[in-house]
C-alpha cells in the first residue's frame, strides 16, 4: 500500500470517529439523563440488519406508560396505559372481584320469585291454582338453580381470569422493554430534522403529567370494573346536587334555568328585531318568487326546451341528452312542479350565497387577519347539524320557504367563501407586481387580474354550494319548505318506500343534471383560456 493510499485510509478513519462522536454529543444532548445508555442503544439499532429489537429498556419495561410519559413519548404512553389497565382489571377481578356476581343476584332474584309463588300456592284454596302456582315455583327453581350454578362456575375461574391477567401485563410489559429504543430512537431521528417541534430530555412537567394521568385514570377504571357495587358518583354525573350548589334546593336543574334564559333572550331579540327580521324575509321571498314564475308559471315545455339548450351550450349534446331524460322522468311522473319548485329554492340560495360570498371571499383573501376573525364563523356554520339552527331559523323568521333559504344559506355559503379567498391567495404575487409597475388601479388589478386568476378555485366554490344547497332540499321540509324535500318527508312519515325512492331519484337527477352543467360551463371556460 503507499503512502498516499494509507493517508487517504488514516484520515477517513479518522473523519468517522469525529462523526461518531459528534452524533454521540447530539444524542447525549437528546437524552439528557441516562444517555451513555442511549448512545449505545441508538448505535445497535442502527447497526442492526434484523428488524428483531436487540436491546432491552429495563426501565421502560418496569415503569411502563410512566416511562414514556417521562420522555414525551404520548403515543405509547397512550397506548400502553389503556393495554396495562385492562390487564389490572382482570387481575382485580381475579383477585378481589367477584366474576359471577351478576348471575348470584339473577339466582337470588329468582329465589326469591319462587318463594313467593310457593307461598301463594299454600293459600290458594282451589286445586287448580295450587297446581299452577306450584308449577311455576318449580319452573323458577329450576331457573334460579341454573344462575346459582354458573355463578359458582364463574367464582371458579378466578384464578384462571387472574392469571390470564397477570400474563397480559407481563406480554405489555415485554413489548415496552424491547420497543422503546426503537421507539425512542424515531423521536431523536425527528428532533434532528426538526428540533423545536419535537421534545428532547426528561422533563419534570412530563413527569408530572404522567403520573397525574395514570393516577387518576387507572385506580378508578381498576375499581369501576373489579368491585361489584362501586360508588353511585362514578356511574353517573351528579347533576342534582351540582345544580343545587349554584342555583339552591328547590332552584331545579342547570339545564332548566339555561333553557329558560336563552328562550326568553330568543323571544325578546325576535321582538325586538321584529320589522328587521320580516324586512330579510321579504327579500328573500322576492327573488324566490321571481325563479317561480319563471320556472312554474311559464309553460313547462318552454321551461325543459331552455334547460335542454343550456345543458347543449353549455356541457355538450352527451350531457343535453342526459338532462333530456332526466326531466322526462321527472314530468312523466308527476313531479314536474315540485321539481321546479326545488329548483327555485336551491337557485334562490345559491343566488344569495354567490352574492354575498363572492365579496366576502375576496375580502378574506386580501385580508389576513379579516379571514382569521371570520374562520370560527364558518367552522360553526358547516359543521353546526342543521337541525339545531333551524330553531332560530324558526324563532327568527318563522316557517315556510324564505325562513328555509335562510338556512340553506347558512349550510351552503361557506364553500364559495373559503375557495374564493383561497383563490384569491394564490394570485402570483410576481404576476400583481407587473400590473402594478404598468400602471394598474385597484379596481384594474381586482377585475383584470386577480379575479381572472382565481376564477377557476371561486367558480370550484360555486360548484360545491350548489350541491351543499341541493342536500337541504329534504331538511328544510322540516320547517314547512316546500318541493321535492315535502315529498321525501311525506314517505319517511307514512313509510311509504315506493314513493320515497322514486322522489329520491328525482331529486338525484336534478343534482346530477345541475352538476353537470355547471362543470361544462366551468370545463369549456378553462378551454378558452
Amino acid at each position: 500500500m503507499t503512502d498516499a493510499a494509507m493517508e487517504m485510509k488514516v484520515t477517513a478513519a479518522s473523519d468517522i470517529e469525529v462523526d461518531r462522536e459528534t452524533l454521540d454529543q447530539s444524542i447525549h444532548e437528546f437524552a439528557g439523563p441516562n444517555g451513555d445508555y442511549y448512545v449505545n442503544a441508538f448505535h445497535k439499532i442502527h447497526d442492526a440488519t434484523s428488524p428483531v429489537p436487540n436491546t432491552f429498556n429495563l426501565w421502560a419495561a418496569v415503569l411502563g406508560p410512566f416511562w414514556s410519559a417521562s420522555r414525551a413519548i404520548w403515543g405509547m404512553f397512550w397506548t400502553f396505559l389503556i393495554l396495562e389497565i385492562i390487564a389490572w382489571v382482570q387481575i382485580g377481578r381475579g383477585a378481589w372481584g367477584n366474576p359471577g356476581a351478576d348471575f348470584a343476584d339473577r339466582a337470588a332474584r329468582q329465589q326469591e320469585r319462587a318463594d313467593e309463588l310457593l307461598s301463594r300456592a299454600a293459600a290458594a284454596t282451589e286445586q287448580a291454582d295450587i297446581d299452577r302456582f306450584t308449577k311455576l315455583a318449580e319452573n323458577i327453581q329450576k331457573a334460579a338453580d341454573t344462575s346459582l350454578e354458573r355463578a359458582l362456575a364463574a367464582q371458579s375461574e378466578a384464578t384462571g381470569i387472574l392469571l390470564t391477567g397477570l400474563l397480559m401485563l407481563l406480554v405489555f410489559k415485554l413489548v415496552q422493554g424491547f420497543y422503546a429504543d426503537r421507539i425512542y430512537e424515531k423521536q431523536y431521528s425527528n428532533w434532528r430534522i426538526n428540533p423545536d417541534s419535537v421534545e428532547s430530555g426528561r422533563s419534570t412537567r412530563n413527569i408530572v403529567m404522567g403520573a397525574i394521568l395514570i393516577a387518576a385514570i387507572g385506580p378508578l377504571i381498576v375499581y369501576k370494573f373489579t368491585v361489584n357495587a362501586s360508588l353511585p358518583l362514578l356511574d353517573a354525573f351528579p347533576e342534582k346536587e351540582v345544580s343545587a350548589v349554584f342555583l339552591g334546593e328547590g332552584g331545579g336543574t342547570l339545564f332548566s334555568a339555561l333553557a329558560n334564559w336563552m328562550e326568553a333572550r330568543i323571544d325578546a331579540a325576535a321582538a325586538a328585531g321584529g320589522d328587521v327580521f320580516d324586512g330579510i324575509v321579504a327579500g328573500v321571498r322576492s327573488v324566490l318568487d321571481a325563479l317561480t314564475i319563471a320556472l312554474i308559471g311559464s309553460p313547462w315545455p318552454v321551461v325543459m326546451l331552455v334547460i335542454c339548450v343550456t345543458a347543449w351550450r353549455a356541457a355538450g349534446p352527451r350531457v343535453a341528452i342526459f338532462t333530456a331524460a332526466s326531466l322526462a322522468y321527472i314530468a312523466l311522473l308527476g313531479y314536474w312542479d315540485v321539481a321546479m319548485e326545488t329548483v327555485a329554492l336551491v337557485g334562490a340560495a345559491v343566488i344569495l350565497c354567490v352574492v354575498f360570498g363572492i365579496p366576502l371571499g375576496i375580502w378574506f383573501g386580501k385580508s389576513k387577519r379579516a379571514y382569521r376573525a371570520a374562520e370560527p364563523v364558518l367552522d360553526l356554520m358547516q359543521t353546526l347539524p342543521a337541525f339545531v339552527y333551524l330553531i332560530p331559523i324558526i324563532a327568527f323568521f318563522g316557517t315556510g320557504n324564505p325562513p328555509g333559504i335562510l338556512a340553506t344559506i347558512i349550510f351552503g355559503m361557506p364553500p364559495v367563501i373559503r375557495l374564493t379567498a383561497l383563490g384569491m391567495r394564490g394570485v402570483p404575487d410576481s404576476i400583481k407586481e407587473a400590473a402594478v409597475a404598468f400602471g394598474a388601479s385597484k379596481w384594474q388589478l381586482l377585475k383584470d387580474v386577480e379575479i381572472p386568476l382565481a376564477l377557476p378555485s371561486i367558480m370550484t366554490g360555486v360548484n360545491q354550494t350548489i350541491l351543499m344547497c341541493l342536500s337541504m332540499v329534504v331538511i328544510i321540509s322540516l320547517i314547512g319548505g316546500g318541493g321535492l324535500g315535502k315529498e321525501i318527508l311525506e314517505a319517511l312519515q307514512y313509510a311509504a318506500k315506493g314513493p320515497g325512492l322514486l322522489g329520491g331519484f328525482a331529486i338525484l337527477f336534478c343534482a346530477m343534471v345541475i352538476d353537470r352543467i355547471v362543470q361544462g360551463a366551468f370545463r369549456r371556460e378553462d378551454e378558452k383560456i
